[in-house]
């Protein structure tokens, strides 16, 4: 992932740009749909506003999901088994630009022009979308649509600052859609909350409130924030770096417990392990979006190859001096246990003795 001072400059670049809206396409079509939003809100308060939200974005995760398929799939070629959700709510235009770049095409091969990764090479053509996993700036963004991006399974969303105006994406969590509003408290409380306090609660902070503001689908807080329970995704492992666990499509982790005397919380990731993770780290709430991927079935090999998965040998058709399981009459390893190319065994453990993962709690094996 490209460093989040180019991507800051792009989006600097980004807020020229939206100063033209007869160029730009988008800028028409979203800020319609906002004003239908606005209206749907009209004459209740922020409480009821949010609970509003919330009931819809419930509705939304429990709405069934419509998955394209054809009925009659076995008379037309790579269509028996082709199974793909349909979603009515993505974006269906192109990604601002100054928020891409171009994506350099490997092959699986290293500089040396060696190949490192097999069964890579030959994809279509994609651009790289600089996704914001820092989440520095305060104030709150407005969503203008959810998009598809072609190098991760989950969605993204395009995020404008109330303020400056300024453009960026951010991976979207399940229910969040067009109009909602989100905001980063990374920075502590915002301080137009401490100045409203002041005038109407003698300068004390009121719990309740700071949470109906703060624990919303999308925000992104420090752990030491976030109540116990709560599910979460995109969690950073450095204090004032990215958010690095937890980013595939449909994956949660949930906070377990804190503890302020070793300035660490226990959070389970998806794979059921239990690990440590310091207090000040970042975290967004909710469960990322598009839990319906793991349904998707290709139906052909050529689908394969446009993504860039190339067919791979096995290692029983290979000869035995190519792997381990190769040689013999038939299909016959050798009475071998099952290996990699390079002699791995199969369910062997590779983090052993000063290699140990210290933050680890509890395996994911355990039950």
């Amino acid at each position: 992932m490209l460093p989040y001072r180019g991507g800051r400059y792009l989006v600097n670049q980004v807020k020229i740009f939206t100063e033209l809206p007869n160029l730009i396409r988008w800028n028409s079509t979203s800020t319609t749909k906002s004003k239908k939003n606005r209206n749907v809100f009209e004459g209740l308060t922020e409480l009821e506003e949010q609970d509003a939200i919330y009931k819809r974005q419930l509705l939304l995760s429990k709405t069934p999901t419509v998955i394209k398929s054809y009925d009659r799939g076995h008379l037309f070629p790579g269509s028996t088994n082709f199974r793909k959700p349909v979603h009515t709510h993505l974006f269906k235009g192109k990604p601002i630009k100054e928020l891409t770049v171009p994506k350099k095409q490997t092959a699986g091969r290293n500089n040396t022009g060696k190949i490192t990764i097999r069964g890579r090479g030959g994809a279509h053509k994609r651009r790289i979308r600089l996704v914001d996993n820092y989440r520095l700036r305060p104030g709150k963004q407005t969503v203008l649509r959810i998009e598809y991006d072609p190098n991760r399974s989950g969605h993204i969303a395009l995020l404008k600052h109330e303020e400056s105006g300024d453009l960026s994406y951010i991976l979207a969590s399940m229910g969040l859609r067009e109009g909602d509003s989100v905001e980063s408290f990374r920075s502590g409380i915002p301080k137009d909350f401490i100045e409203e306090m002041k005038k109407t609660n003698n300068g004390d902070i009121d719990e309740a409130l700071l949470s109906s503001r703060t624990i919303r689908r999308g925000n992104c807080l420090p752990l030491s924030m976030i109540p116990v329970g709560s599910i979460i995704h995109n969690i950073g492992l450095h204090p004032k770096g990215k958010g690095q666990l937890v980013r595939s499509a449909g994956t949660s982790a949930r906070l377990l417990s804190k503890h302020p005397e070793k300035n660490r919380a226990i959070v389970k990731l998806n794979s059921g392990e239990h690990r440590y993770i310091d207090l000040r780290c970042c975290a967004t709430l909710g469960v990322v979006s598009n839990k319906e991927h793991q349904t998707i079935s290709w139906g052909k090999a050529g689908r394969s190859r446009h993504r860039g998965f190339r067919p791979q040998v096995r290692g029983v058709a290979m000869n035995a001096h190519d792997h381990p399981h190769g040689g013999g009459r038939g299909k016959s390893k050798s009475n071998k246990v099952s290996q990699s190319m390079w002699g791995l065994k199969k369910f062997q453990k590779t983090r052993t003795h000063k290699h140990v993962n210290k933050m680890k709690v509890r395996d994911r094996r355990e039950k």
